[in-house]
């Protein structure tokens, strides 16, 4: 019998307090493809935590491996913090079983003697990360699965810093979590318990009142800078976390004309209306736009269920375009560079971040402004460590701002994760900037490019899903670090491999490869999806041009996909 059956039938033995278990596992009998994909592997942790399928198995987010993974945690902070100063932030989002996970790590944490602070209501990630370093915690947990389909949960881990954790720290957690058996080495009291204990409390609106007052400190207006707050305003929290942090901070600050998507507005983990509810799929976009052109909008925001991303829309003629990560992202640092030079709040020694995946056109106009460009590895917690770097050198406040392509922004130091609230209050702040100067988002887009040049950025994802899976996907990297010279007849120039560590960056599974006339091509496997990934960089003279030259590479790298 496979090791994956003998654990299948090891679980069928015991009792579940969660019941949709105990009727999957059931289900399951019989059919062996079923229990090897549920049992083939534990469920990977890392620098993300967790992150898979509900359901029943090793291989999938359930009470017991969110569980066992609390255990572990417990034990990593029992062993590297005081006795007395030992907490854990909890917060969860809309997703299927999320308040489940959240009361069941609870639990977990105050069974080991940790104290638990735990948000009483669904709270997005960036508050989280807030809230970590408001109450001077030793780690917290953020129950989400960011911007995946409803299938899906996940299980963020964050150091006391406030940042997702460390390499290092993952490697020493997943050491205590693979001591473990799930079913004998877990300690667990029940919730009430813990409350009636006073091992668990509940975080006051205190603290989520202080980090809506520090997004609104973000603001680079200047004293005698006028803008239209009336602006028209659609947004859609994609039935996720957003809806009151986001408008709460946008009337606060002046915007009140806010037309809100009711089929998307309530809290529900099965996404009725936008099965993949990322705003960077258009799909999960269209409804918004429905609503735009319904309501004569000016300007289209939605955050996903995490509320840790936010996409836009902005009108275009007679209809609405998107824009992409990198546009917005583009944007908001030429908006604020320009600002704090003309307001004389830039510092004497401003830092700028990104991603390596994220355009390079935005290295150019931070250049251009005088800021220093930061390039990290693909993850927004990494733009979170320099931000911890720079504060122990005594310059945080050096930090002007940081995003990546996908759609994650930042331009304070107060958290230390993209920050959907942010994007969103900073985005209508320069959007009304341009409006009352009679300057559209695409017009002020048009003008950079005009000015640095056009640049090109897609993203494409491939699926793998399982085991066979997982396995193609190992393979498929290992061929892109054969000796290649070429991709679409475009010879190449550079090639980064980042598996062994780069420029001083970490380990990761990334390939970059530097192409003739001004192109590049990113692959890696994503950290939270059976999926390979691929980032197209093309720079032209014209946006036309740059589509031929990137369809050429995109369909050159489908052979390598099939």
């Amino acid at each position: 019998m496979t090791r994956w059956m003998d654990e299948y039938q090891r679980w069928c033995e015991h009792v579940f307090s969660d019941e949709d278990i105990s009727i999957q596992l059931n289900e399951m009998a019989g059919n062996e493809t079923a229990i090897e994909d549920a049992f083939y592997r534990d469920l990977a942790f890392g620098t993300g935590g967790l992150r898979g399928v509900i359901g029943a198995g090793t291989n999938r987010m359930n009470v017991c491996t969110v569980a066992k993974a609390s255990q572990g945690l417990s034990d990593y902070v029992n062993s590297h913090f005081p006795e007395g100063k030992r907490s854990i932030a909890v917060s969860y989002d809309s997703r299927i079983k999320s308040d489940l996970f959240a009361t069941t790590a609870s639990a977990v944490f105050a069974a080991n003697g940790i104290h638990v602070y735990l948000y009483g209501q669904l709270m997005p990630t960036p508050c989280l990360s807030y809230t970590v370093r408001y109450l001077h915690a030793s780690a917290g947990i953020m129950v989400t699965a960011s911007h995946n389909p409803a299938k899906y949960n996940g299980y963020k881990v964050y150091g006391s810093d406030g940042c997702q954790i460390t390499t290092q720290a993952a490697k020493e957690i997943l050491t205590e979590i693979e001591k473990l058996d799930c079913f004998k080495d877990v300690k667990t009291i029940s919730f009430e318990e813990g409350l009636s204990a006073g091992l668990i409390e509940y975080i006051s609106e205190d603290v989520y009142t202080s980090f809506t007052e520090c997004v609104k400190h973000e603001s680079v207006l200047g004293e005698h800078d006028e803008i239209d707050r009336n602006v028209a305003i659609v947004y859609s929290p994609l039935n996720g976390t957003g809806l009151k942090p986001v408008t709460r901070a946008l009337k606060e600050a002046g915007f009140t004309n806010i037309t809100v998507v009711r089929e998307q507005e309530q809290p529900d983990g099965n996404f009725p209306t936008c099965p993949y509810p990322n705003p960077e799929i258009r799909e999960a976009m269209e409804l918004g736009m429905q609503y735009c052109r319904k309501y004569d909008a000016d300007l289209l925001l939605a955050t996903d269920p995490d509320c840790d991303r936010c996409g836009i829309a902005v009108r275009c003629g007679d209809d609405y375009q998107l824009l992409t990560g990198n546009e917005v992202g583009l944007l908001l640092l030429d908006y604020i560079c320009s600002q704090r030079i003309k307001n004389k709040t830039m510092p004497e020694h401003p830092v700028f971040v990104k991603t390596i995946v994220t355009m390079d056109l935005a290295g150019s106009i931070a250049e251009h402004y005088g800021v220093e460009t930061v390039n990290v590895l693909t993850g927004f917690k990494f733009i979170g460590e320099v931000i911890g770097r720079l504060e122990a050198q005594g310059r945080q406040s050096d930090y002007i701002c940081g995003f990546e392509e996908s759609y994650g922004y930042l331009t304070g130091t107060y958290v230390r994760d993209k920050d959907a609230v942010n994007a969103a209050y900073m985005i209508c702040e320069m959007f009304a900037y341009y409006r009352t100067r009679g300057i559209s988002l695409l017009e002020k887009l048009n003008e950079i490019y005009k000015t640095y040049g056009y640049c090109l950025n897609t993203l494409h994802s491939y699926e793998f899903e399982g085991s066979a899976g997982f396995a193609k996907m190992q393979e498929i990297m290992k061929n892109f670090r054969m000796d290649m010279t070429h991709i679409a007849g475009r010879r190449i120039q550079n090639t980064y491999d980042y598996l062994e560590g780069l420029n001083g960056l970490p380990k990761s599974d990334v390939l970059k490869f530097i192409l003739k006339d001004h192109c590049s091509v990113v692959v890696r496997p994503s950290g939270t999806e059976p999926k390979l990934k691929t980032y197209i960089s093309v720079s032209a003279p014209t946006s036309e041009q740059a589509a031929i030259v990137e369809q050429d590479i995109t369909e050159y790298l489908n052979e390598y996909f099939k």
